[in-house]
């Protein structure tokens, strides 16, 4: 079982309005951050219960992260696939790729929040061509990293002949984000080398779910057991031995499901405790199981 740290890109009052990404960076990463194999930021622009706190730019904050942690992979949870062209958004994980010597996972969903799409001026068309975008997107964004001269002609994007050396190498796994069983989970059958979805309905929704992505996946030729099943879970870091059982209970279920890396949005973390809690008593009994 591998584990990764989701920090927020937003300022909330609780932290003086300071990002939490640039607090716990200050506070919490310098003696714990080594001990999660990933570290990732969302992608959003301002904030949610009011929308004037701080919200670090995605890209932006990732590429800074980068930079200051070596060891741990880097991705996004996830970008919204109206927010930058395809085109834009290859060339800008290429050239992380290349800087965090080969950490970055490209995480890519067909975006949801429609205010925020109309306040910046992006169109935000209905979901299936949000997720018709997200599907040429990902085909045109792999060209780029694996052609010399791509040309992609699609119904919503094209490119000809878009240079855009270095070349990733490797080339970067795409993590689909989504839940919708008509349209986004066919798609993450077919294109995802990585899913991610929120535990919010509970294991036998997970289970529904991850069967649609898996019998799109053997449609399509591909090997449903190649793709990296990722379960996001919104819950605060244990205080005590028996929080600490109810996450390994928790995870052990998701694990018996197929699922191999754990993404935790634990909030606003002012102490290293309870991070130390759920590495002693959650994470360590999990790897050496």
């Amino acid at each position: 079982m591998k584990f990764g740290w989701i920090s927020p890109a937003i300022g909330p009052p609780e932290s003086d309005f300071v990002p939490l990404v640039k607090y716990q960076d200050d506070h919490i990463f310098p003696s714990i951050l080594q001990q999660f194999d990933s570290v990732w930021v969302c992608d959003h622009f301002y904030g949610f219960d009011r929308k004037t706190d701080p919200f670090l730019e995605g890209f932006t904050a990732l590429t800074w992260l980068a930079a200051r942690h070596p060891n741990v992979l880097l991705g996004h949870h996830v970008l919204g696939v109206g927010y930058r062209s395809p085109a834009l958004t290859a060339k800008m994980a290429g050239t992380l790729q290349a800087l965090s010597g080969g950490r970055f996972v490209l995480g890519i969903g067909a975006g949801w929040r429609e205010d925020e799409y109309r306040r910046y001026g992006w169109p935000f068309p209905k979901a299936s061509v949000r997720i018709a975008q997200l599907d040429e997107a990902v085909q045109l964004i792999r060209r780029m990293w694996t052609e010399e001269a791509p040309t992609f002609t699609g119904k919503h994007f094209q490119i000809t002949e878009a240079y855009a050396p270095p070349l990733p190498k490797p080339v970067p796994p795409v993590m689909i984000g989504g839940s919708g069983e008509q349209l986004m989970l066919p798609l993450v059958g077919r294109q995802a080398d990585w899913w991610n979805t929120t535990a919010g309905r509970g294991l036998d929704a997970f289970k529904q779910k991850r069967d649609i992505v898996f019998r799109s996946a053997e449609t399509a030729g591909r090997d449903p057991s190649k793709i990296v099943l990722t379960v996001t879970r919104e819950a605060p870091l244990p205080t005590t031995s028996q929080d600490s059982q109810t996450w390994l209970d928790w995870i052990g279920t998701y694990a018996a499901a197929g699922v191999s890396h754990i993404l935790g949005d634990f909030g606003h973390v002012t102490s290293t405790e309870p991070v130390l809690r759920f590495v002693e008593e959650v994470m360590t009994p999990l790897r050496q199981g």
